[in-house]
């Protein structure tokens, strides 16, 4: 069950990657019908990003995302701190069976909901979600880091920001199940460290995470891979 705690009218921000969980998020804030949704897709200086972009525009123009807003492109150049030698700026993932903890991006939620909260405070938009699951392990997506962040930016930009995470009790094969009884074309999704030529690498751990999840949830996943399961 995904929870909707949303004011009838409000304008919403979603933070989107063109991944599996923002894809279905995006889905959900639009077929909720209760206002303006705006995608946001923030590069930072990964290496997955220019393919994120890409399918990210494919995805919304399909006719499932009609009713959302173009897609708001922003950017933080973090290369002072994820360095040329940073795995994700080469574009060098941990390997397949590798834990989440292994691709660990230090503050990532915290620089991406600052720039999307003053974005917001300039465009009028007081509502942030993003698509974090249940099991996530890091520490900036926590309900006490979004409702921290939230006041904090609130005070700071003398604006009115909520983050929400609104399938933070959801699993991946639960979103996947969601994505498909809402008509996702989850064919459009990415979820992959190293894609190549809009196909998922199939050797990184995103890849092992999405296709076990596809698995688990009994749907077809309708992702090209460049290679096959290393195991």
């Amino acid at each position: 069950m995904v929870a909707k705690d949303s004011k009838a009218g409000q304008a919403t921000a979603v933070l989107c990657s063109a991944g599996l969980d923002s894809a279905v998020l995006l889905a959900v804030e639009s077929a909720a019908g209760i206002g303006t949704v705006r995608p946001i897709y923030i590069s930072v200086g990964f290496a997955w990003e220019a393919a994120e972009s890409a399918m990210l525009d494919q995805l919304v123009a399909s006719p499932s995302f009609a009713a959302v807003d173009a897609v708001a492109k922003l950017r933080v150049d973090m290369h002072d701190v994820y360095t040329s030698s940073h795995w994700a700026v080469r574009g060098e993932p941990p390997a397949y069976d590798t834990p989440d903890a292994d691709v660990c991006l230090v503050g990532r939620n915290a620089v991406l909901l600052a720039k999307a909260a003053v974005y917001c405070a300039h465009q009028g938009l007081s509502r942030i979600v993003l698509g974090t699951l249940a099991g996530n392990p890091f520490p900036d997506a926590t309900p006490e880091f979004f409702d921290t962040m939230g006041r904090a930016l609130s005070l700071g930009l003398a604006h009115e920001i909520v983050i929400e995470a609104p399938l933070a009790t959801s699993r991946k094969s639960d979103v996947i199940r969601l994505g498909v009884e809402l008509g996702v074309p989850l064919g459009l999704s990415l979820s992959c460290m190293r894609p190549e030529e809009n196909r998922h690498c199939g050797l990184c751990s995103k890849c092992r995470e999405r296709r076990n999840a596809f698995a688990e949830a009994g749907v077809s996943d309708p992702a090209k891979y460049a290679a096959t399961s290393p195991r």
